[in-house]
């Protein structure tokens, strides 16, 4: 990668880690990545509600390839002293979307003023935070006639610029469960005459317990995330009661059986006390699995640029909603290490490590296109 190109997307990085935005509230972060890439005018800028995507053409005969970045930021205050710090009190960038999103606009900077073989599609996706983006951006496939698309996340734990990658399933569904129990509040001397939620919660935490396990190798997880009963007062028996789960499957079918155990179990112990159940999906994620020959070719520009290999034996557990991109076109997801002992993602004191944004950038370079022409004089 060219060393002035690195050095304007690390600024462009820390502008955007200084005003993060959350899910589906991104206007101000693609003011700034669509103000950054008219530098760049052989990449036509595509406006969409709440999200676009940025493509060169290339030669009638080639291919043409997709790049997702994702653009959100969490809802997470910053601890740290950093000279970007965030300016959005309670808001970071703690999953380095910031620099995912850079190194796209690095891919933009390399090409630009060369001819290229491929026809390049540079996809700025919102919320992937909640699992809405992907489903909402996947029509550019279609609209496009993508062949190929591509994604990279950083990941602290393993060595720092090195590629890690896994065969097929690389990240699992998951899913966002809300049951709200409503039945009638009581003086606690007088339970009898109330119908107070506990032992319907109690039973519904047990059943989700039941419910984990690897049956038949894969793996599958029911995780409380919440519960909520009554404020603590001794003298009321509360009448209204909260469970929240996050489901977690390899495959999105067995997800929805977990789910249906669940609800089914809810409405059962609603009726027999009296409570009224409501209920509420969230951030529902697709299975992510990487398309063999897509990886080959990762793997293949890692090598070439001298980039250490380690293969991902178990799955990673947090979720992606790059799967619904995979699902109705070829492609894959792979992730840069960020360091073995970097703060973790999703922690306040977690920073994207600008040193890998030129290893991001050069493993897109070579997928975009295996032969370039030189820059335009």
């Amino acid at each position: 990668m060219h060393s002035s190109n690195l050095d304007t997307i690390i600024a462009l990085r820390h502008r955007l880690h200084q005003y993060p935005e959350l899910s589906m509230e991104e206007e101000g972060t693609i003011q700034m990545l669509t103000e950054f890439l008219k530098a760049y005018p052989d990449f036509r800028i595509c406006q969409r509600a709440g999200w676009f995507y940025a493509i060169k053409e290339g030669k009638a005969e080639g291919r043409r390839i997709a790049f997702r970045a994702d653009m959100d930021a969490l809802p997470i205050q910053e601890n740290d002293a950093l000279p970007y710090c965030s300016c959005r009190p309670g808001v970071s960038h703690k999953c380095g979307h910031d620099g995912h999103s850079a190194a796209l606009c690095g891919l933009a900077a390399e090409l630009s003023g060369r001819e290229t073989e491929n026809s390049v599609c540079l996809v700025f996706q919102p919320g992937e935070e909640t699992g809405r983006g992907a489903a909402l951006c996947r029509e550019v496939l279609a609209q496009e006639q993508i062949e190929e698309i591509y994604a990279f996340h950083n990941l602290p734990g393993y060595p720092l610029g090195s590629l890690v990658y896994r065969e097929g399933l690389t990240q699992p569904a998951s899913q966002g469960l809300r049951l709200e129990l409503e039945g009638k509040y009581s003086h606690a001397s007088a339970p009898e005459k109330g119908i107070n939620p506990a032992e319907a919660l109690a039973k519904l935490v047990l059943l989700a317990g039941s419910l984990g396990g690897v049956p038949g190798g894969e793996m599958q997880l029911c995780t409380v995330t919440g519960l909520k009963l009554g404020d603590g007062d001794f003298g009321i028996s509360p009448g209204s009661g909260r469970i929240d789960l996050t489901l977690r499957a390899e495959r999105e079918e067995e997800m929805d059986r977990m789910c249906s155990k669940l609800l089914a179990a809810a409405e059962d112990l609603a009726k027999q006390t009296g409570l009224k159940l409501r209920s509420e999906i969230w951030d529902r994620f697709p299975e992510t699995r990487n398309h063999p020959q897509a990886l080959a070719k990762v793997r293949e520009a890692a090598a070439g640029l001298g980039l250490p290999l380690i293969e991902m034996k178990e799955l990673w557990r947090a979720s992606e909603d790059f799967g619904h991109y995979l699902k109705i076109c070829p492609g894959a997801i792979f992730y840069l290490g960020a360091g073995e002992d970097a703060p973790a993602l999703h922690t306040a004191y977690y920073d994207f490590d600008d040193r890998i944004l030129e290893s991001a950038v050069d493993i897109f370079v070579s997928l975009a296109q295996g032969r370039l022409a030189p820059p335009a004089k």
